[in-house]
């Protein structure tokens, strides 16, 4: 049986909409651009910061602490079902992917983001927008690669991790891995294929929870029926 985890009182107060006791990330709509005009994107990082504050506003609320304790008992859940921090990682990053595939609805009705330039814009839009939207939070991108096909989702405050402790034995679990599964549907939905590492955690002791992103695949429309049907 895996120890408990330990758990203190959160203040209360909202911060999002809880659905189906998970984790939310936003769907991005994005249109496949070649890299561009990256001198434009200080001014489109604002919009898109308000664009989530906006966003933000019209989602329901929740008392933060009872998320808090719903994704924990979720993970506690799993440890007891696996008993392997590794394979509870792996079950997290599936959950995430099937949430993700599920959220374009929602995120493009309260929001109003319409296609994306390219690949920086639409990390700019996951962690300005949804994060916000969907988390309470703004995320930071940083560290990419020459290519823009690679890059670091930065969170300092992740509300997932409030008020957590890791046993020592359960030290190597990735405890917010559904995020990097929601990540990974919401774009495969729109044609990218992606790859997430879960690289920092503040429950490890960082200083920031980070997402490594990577760009793999972009995929081609599927059409059921051919032209000349």
């Amino acid at each position: 049986m895996p120890p408990r985890m330990h758990w203190e009182i959160l203040p209360s107060h909202a911060l999002f909409c809880f659905a189906i006791n998970l984790v939310k990330i936003p769907y991005i709509a994005i249109r496949d651009v070649e890299s561009g005009q990256h001198a434009a994107m200080a001014a489109a990082n604002k919009n898109h910061v308000r664009t989530g504050e906006q966003a933000f506003q019209k989602m329901d609320k929740i008392n933060a602490e009872l998320f808090t304790l719903t994704y924990g008992s979720m993970v506690q859940q799993l440890l007891k079902d696996y008993e392997d921090p590794n394979e509870v990682s792996i079950q997290l990053d599936k959950m995430g992917f099937g949430i993700g595939q599920r959220l374009i609805d929602e995120l493009l009705a309260k929001s109003n983001v319409g296609q994306c330039s390219d690949f920086r814009e639409t990390a700019e839009v996951l962690a300005k927008v949804g994060f916000k939207m969907f988390l309470g939070v703004t995320g930071n991108i940083s560290n990419w690669n020459q290519e823009d096909t690679e890059f670091s989702l930065l969170v300092d405050d992740n509300p997932l991790v409030d008020f957590v402790e890791l046993p020592e034995d359960l030290k190597e679990l990735k405890y917010c891995n559904i995020l990097c599964g929601v990540i990974r549907g919401a774009l495969e939905m729109v044609n990218l294929r992606v790859e997430c590492e879960y690289k920092r955690c503040t429950l490890w002791g960082d200083d920031c929870m980070e997402i490594r992103v990577r760009l793999l695949e972009k995929l081609e429309d599927k059409y059921p029926f051919d032209d000349d049907d």
